[in-house]
């Protein structure tokens, strides 16, 4: 059997299954990122939405503030937008995380059940 037929062993699994960990944790943390950022995204919509409606109100000002806020609006809308994107992305390079995570946490057990059954 070659080195690179061999199973794990029980320290390679073990560090594979932490560095497993560590990733999923990292990608955790980039999906709560990005999920503040998409909440951030959309109340700044909102707020672009409420100063365009407070434009419209107006009259002097009316139509310089409506076009700083249609432009602020749309602004916060490609924001929106790409943060939504990054959370998609976010969310399943987590989700691949916790697979590659699982996967290593496997290899682990079954390289400490193999060294536990090669000394009984």
């Amino acid at each position: 059997m070659t080195d690179d037929e061999r199973p794990p062993t029980t320290a390679g699994a073990l560090a594979d299954w932490r560095a497993a960990e560590q990733a999923a944790a990292v990608a955790r943390r980039g999906r709560l990122a990005a999920d503040a950022a998409v909440t951030a995204a959309a109340e700044a919509l909102e707020a672009a939405k409420a100063t365009a409606d407070a434009a419209k109100a107006s009259q002097a000002a009316a139509n310089l503030a409506e076009a700083s806020a249609t432009k602020t609006a749309a602004a916060a809308r490609a924001v929106a937008q790409a943060t939504i994107a990054d959370a998609a992305d976010a969310e399943s390079e987590s989700a691949m995380a916790d697979v590659a995570e699982a996967a290593a946490h496997d290899r682990y057990r079954d390289a400490v059940k193999r060294a536990t059954d090669s000394q009984g």
